[in-house]
């Protein structure tokens, strides 16, 4: 997987809606002990999500990421340490896809809502003004 100085290519097809929720997480280590902790959910797509976390998970391990109304299931495509903590992207499974219907995060934004739209070229004015002589 390409990278630039540790962060990661967004190769996502569908946008990214930035969020800011806590989410429980579960998977199995190698041994076949079963973990779990709580992570911060920093983005989501249809198709995958970040999160971030205190400690970091091997890649291809496959976790389900638990909210109120069920759970979404898929496996860690990279995981680095930024600054605060681990950051982890993970490709949800066919089938487990997300929608806003069955799970809303708390604090949750389209960033294309910053977009800059053209504005629109002003027509000539409807007055005319003139200045007293000098």
């Amino acid at each position: 997987m390409p990278t630039i100085k540790g962060y990661m290519h967004d190769r996502r097809i569908q946008s990214r809606m930035l969020c800011a929720d806590l989410v429980n997480i579960q998977w199995k280590e190698p041994s076949g002990k079963v973990r779990c902790a709580v992570a911060n959910l920093e983005d989501i797509s249809l198709s995958g999500a970040c999160l971030q976390l205190d400690q970091p998970i091997p890649l291809k391990t496959i976790l389900r990421i638990s909210y109120p109304k069920g759970q979404l299931v898929g496996f860690v495509r990279y995981c680095v340490y930024r600054d605060i903590g681990y950051f982890m992207g993970v490709q949800f499974q066919e089938g487990s896809t997300w929608s806003r219907r069955h799970f809303k995060p708390q604090h949750l934004f389209d960033p294309r809502r910053l977009m800059v739209r053209p504005i629109a070229r002003a027509s000539k004015p409807s007055f005319h003004l003139e200045l007293p002589p000098q």
